[in-house]
């Protein structure tokens, strides 16, 4: 019934999370309501380094995904777990460091990083610059050379993979915004260029071959491919790549219709290939580093609304309003991105009704859910939106000048307030 292993329904029939009710929570704290279970979250932490433990003999980092959920909570969570964390932006960094987390556990990503940007992430001594094209190589060395220092980094190179996913969400191709492409020499180039750079030390290589994938044999790939440029850049340079980072990518449940491949049977998979590569080509395993952010919190989170006009066109359709919509969730009108639902106060209620669960944003797509079947709805009822603890936060806006809803964790039978609710001074604190 549910696609995640942290909810659940208690004798009032209303949906809990961690066994929390959930329609008490949003009486608590309003809606609309990010709520996240924080030992889910820890539990998928653990999971992936102990398959690290496991399958690399400990040789390996998991780095957190950041841009799947980041705020000063969610890396003192992640920091405790024992992982690092993957960062694409100067505001990302600027929360982990803000949180404590340890600068050379961090790996700073993207494909246009600006020289403020790159200079902040050097003198914060982060751990690994992951660089994407040759500008950016040369603004590192430029910083570098100025401030007499170094920088460790891991080139993004584009493997070729298919990874059969949304269009929007691949990015392992040759036709990408990111990295530097296999098939046409520029991966091979963009090296050569750098062993000619005093300031820089190459210390690895990486891929990300997109997202929300349920399949082995990509993964497996891509591992195949990294490994096999590890061992070409090794015969013909001499150069010792140690480390091989494979991005995340790993499918979660958001509907019925997905069935995610247990997390550690990717790692399990990949850890044979990288084997069997170094084997055959004579080189050691390298230190393996892994992104997954939508897996460790997508499954974790929902988003509670409360339900106003219920609108319906006969012959048609009905819509079921909710006092949220594309501004805390722009995923449908992105993505086209599919959830499921219910009503959190009536969670076993008889589902006779197919509704179009829709927002408030003055925008005709702002859609949270087509066809979505639920209970006949009413004004009051809580709606819950499933799997929203990926992407949802990170990517809400103030669209209509709206306020972005709260986060809250649940851990233990207590609820905790990580993120307050935005007010109407804080929409007008910037301007002038």
């Amino acid at each position: 019934m549910f696609n995640s292993e942290c909810l659940g329904v208690n004798d009032q029939n209303h949906l809990t999370m961690g066994g929390m009710d959930t329609v008490k929570l949003a009486e608590k704290y309003g809606t609309p309501l990010y709520l996240m279970d924080e030992d889910m979250i820890r539990n998928t932490c653990r999971i992936y380094k102990n398959s690290i433990d496991e399958f690399y003999n400990g040789n390996g980092l998991v780095l957190f995904a950041s841009k799947a959920f980041s705020c000063k909570y969610i890396y003192k969570v992640v920091r405790e777990e024992g992982l690092g964390a993957d960062v694409v932006s100067g505001g990302e960094l600027y929360t982990a460091l803000s949180a404590g987390f340890p600068a050379d556990k961090i790996y700073f990503h993207g494909n246009n990083k600006t020289y403020e940007e790159i200079e902040m992430a050097i003198d914060a001594g982060v751990g690994r610059l992951v660089v994407d094209n040759a500008y950016e190589l040369d603004l590192i060395d430029e910083i570098c050379t100025k401030k007499g220092k170094t920088a460790d980094i891991l080139f993004r190179i584009k493997p070729g993979i298919d990874a059969h996913t949304h269009d929007f969400v691949k990015t392992g191709q040759i036709d990408s915004k990111f990295g530097v492409a296999l098939e046409n020499g520029e991966a091979e180039e963009i090296i050569r260029l750098a062993m000619q750079k005093k300031t820089i030390q190459i210390v690895g290589v990486h891929c990300h071959i997109g997202s929300q994938i349920f399949d082995l044999a990509p993964f497996e790939l891509a591992a195949e491919v990294m490994m096999n440029f590890i061992a070409d850049m090794k015969d013909r340079y001499g150069l010792e790549l140690k480390e091989l980072n494979l991005g995340g990518g790993y499918g979660i449940m958001y509907t019925e219709q997905d069935d995610p491949v247990e997390y550690h049977e990717y790692i399990k998979a990949v850890s044979k290939v990288i084997s069997q590569v170094a084997g055959k080509r004579g080189i050691e395993i390298p230190f393996v580093l892994m992104e997954p952010g939508r897996s460790i919190v997508g499954s974790a989170g929902i988003t509670l609304y409360t339900v106003g006009a219920v609108k319906e066109i006969k012959g048609i359709k009905k819509y079921v309003f909710v006092d949220g919509g594309m501004a805390d969730n722009p995923r449908y009108i992105m993505y086209e991105s599919k959830y499921d639902a219910l009503l959190a106060n009536r969670v076993n209620d008889e589902k006779d009704d197919v509704v179009t669960i829709a927002g408030k944003c003055c925008e005709s797509g702002d859609v949270l859910i087509k066809d979505a079947r639920l209970p006949k709805a009413q004004a009051g009822d809580v709606l819950a939106v499933l799997a929203t603890g990926a992407y949802n936060y990170s990517m809400a806006s103030n669209y209509n000048r709206l306020a972005k809803p709260p986060v809250v964790m649940v851990s233990g039978g207590e609820d905790k307030l990580v993120v307050r609710r935005e007010t109407y001074e804080d929409l007008i604190r910037n301007d002038l």
